[in-house]
């Protein structure tokens, strides 16, 4: 039997329990199993959003473009955050919402897919499961409304078993709702050999899995920066194009910050070289400073460190579930990210808010599951008992 001292042991022996230190706790007695949705606050984030906001732009104001690396900044977060990504520099920008970087990543596969095929399609198909994460789908809907008065209209397929015919994938490397890992270069070549560009969302998987977009082929990827890699609310997403396809990339929102030379005010547009051509409006220079800080916390931990912990996690919660007879619907690591366990159950929501008055917070998805979240950082293994214990106490 699983005790509460079993948990208080394995926090003792844990290696990152230090890092929790690096966070604002303002509620101590606050049980925070969301960080799947939104990572905590690090403490670094505070003092440098006052910096950028007291000194950069307070004090130095327009010069701090210049001055402080105001203009390069959703470049050079993104060399910070590759290597998290197992991807390499000048591979990487940080700058919009997924949707957006989604957006430009879908229609870049279908051009990318047309040139590779001759431009000999009639009709491109882009797949991806009824299933898949709102966003990605609405994004795919958006875009076949847009193209269906063009001779190249998008054709939607819901579902990825039967690829033939597809020329665009779009899928998450996690499943928002169970955890379950589709693996990545497996994946990515049998879209390849099908014929098929695979855009990936790592929304659910960035600073929690031990990634290695390199190794694995994958040639666009996008995902956020406010979940395991604790950037803050609606902070900016990440665009990741593969070196070797940059040439070939041309992406639909072209915006002076895209432009080989922006201050060259009455040129025609000509796309930066590199990963540079994905960027398109000014940045919001306040959510790259706290994207830019939780992503360095995440690279000082080390990811191969972070997830395996995100692993031990989940077979710890996965062992309480039994334990405690919930009905648990995330398969053990590594067919899971080890990022969050989901447990359904049909009061879900009722479930939910009365955990929430007991100060424990858990996330929800309709109709019936519970997502408990395992943010390696800041969960403990305490956390994770005390929340499930309340939950089979209410349940």
């Amino acid at each position: 039997m699983i005790s509460r001292h079993d948990a208080e042991q394995l926090d003792a022996h844990d290696p990152l329990a230090r890092w929790r230190d690096e966070f604002v706790i303002a509620d101590p007695d606050l049980v925070y199993l969301d960080g799947n949705s939104l990572g905590m606050t690090p403490r670094r984030t505070v003092d440098a959003l006052r910096d950028v906001v007291e000194q950069q732009w307070a004090g130095d104001l327009i010069t701090s473009w210049w001055e402080h690396g105001w203009l390069d900044l959703p470049l050079t977060v993104g060399d910070e955050l590759a290597p998290l990504l197992g991807a390499r520099p000048g591979e990487v920008a940080v700058h919009d919402s997924t949707t957006v970087c989604l957006f430009q990543l879908v229609n870049v596969a279908i051009e990318l897919s047309r040139q590779r095929s001759g431009g000999s399609h009639d009709a491109v198909v882009v797949a991806v499961e009824a299933t898949e994460f709102p966003t990605d789908r609405y994004v795919i809907d958006g875009i076949a409304r847009l193209r269906s008065d063009r001779p190249a209209a998008v054709e939607v397929r819901h579902g990825l078993d039967d690829l033939s015919g597809v020329d665009v994938v779009v899928r998450s490397h996690v499943d928002y709702r169970t955890a379950a890992v589709a693996p990545l270069a497996i994946e990515t070549r049998r879209a390849a050999d099908a014929g098929a560009i695979t855009v990936w969302d790592l929304s659910h998987a960035a600073g929690v899995v031990d990634l290695d977009l390199t190794g694995s082929g994958v040639e666009l990827a996008a995902g956020c920066t406010y979940k395991f890699l604790n950037g803050g609310p609606g902070s900016p997403a990440f665009t990741y194009v593969r070196r070797e396809i940059q040439p070939d990339v041309t992406q639909p929102i072209w915006g002076w910050f895209g432009q080989t030379d922006q201050f060259a005010m009455d040129n025609p547009f000509e796309p930066k070289p590199g990963i540079g051509r994905m960027l398109n409006g000014t940045p919001g220079i306040l959510g790259l400073v706290a994207a830019r800080s939780g992503i360095s916390v995440s690279a000082e931990a080390g990811i191969e460190a972070i997830a395996r912990k995100a692993a031990e996690l989940a077979n710890f919660a996965i062992d309480l579930t039994e334990q405690l007879g919930l009905i648990c619907t995330t398969a053990r690591p590594p067919v899971s990210s080890g990022g969050h366990v989901s447990i359904t159950h049909p009061d879900a929501a009722a479930l939910q808010s009365a955990m929430a008055e007991r100060r424990v917070v858990v996330d929800k998805r309709d109709p019936d599951v519970l997502r408990f979240g395992l943010s390696p950082l800041t969960t403990r293994f305490v956390d994770v008992h005390d929340g499930l214990t309340l939950l089979a106490e209410l349940a």
